[in-house]
């Protein structure tokens, strides 16, 4: 995994499995790959694996069944979508917006390049689905 310098790397890692959650790779009430497993999956220290578990498990997304490992919540996706939407919004949109105005780029080539994106996102997901 390519980790960004400006994030620590536990929450990139928590956002990865949030990621994993959203698109269905990891399902509500199932079993994700544990401590050790996902240390040697994105080729970090077990313990930074563990912070990031801490915090996916202290924010409502993930819980742990001692001795049998950790699992997805049920309504972690939707718990996930609601964190980031407020997070978006209260911390990124504002730059966002500024960026439009300041590059005076028009809201109809923003939608057009949003709906285009989407729909490569979801080509994308029946590829991998099929």
């Amino acid at each position: 995994m390519n980790f960004k310098n400006n994030k620590a790397i536990y929450l990139q890692i928590a956002e990865q499995i949030c990621d994993m959650i959203l698109l269905g790779d990891c399902k509500e009430e199932e079993r994700i790959p544990s401590v050790r497993e996902y240390a040697a999956i994105v080729e970090v220290n077990f313990n930074t694996v563990m912070r990031s578990f801490d915090y996916l498990q202290s924010s409502g997304i993930i819980f742990n069944k001692r001795g049998i490992g950790y699992f997805v919540t049920s309504g972690a996706g939707e718990k996930i979508r609601s964190m980031r939407k407020e997070y978006f919004l209260k911390n990124e949109i504002n730059d966002f917006f500024w960026q439009i105005y300041m590059l005076e780029i028009p809201v109809d080539e923003i939608v057009t390049m949003y709906n285009n994106y989407s729909k490569q996102q979801k080509n994308k997901l029946y590829e991998t689905n099929n």
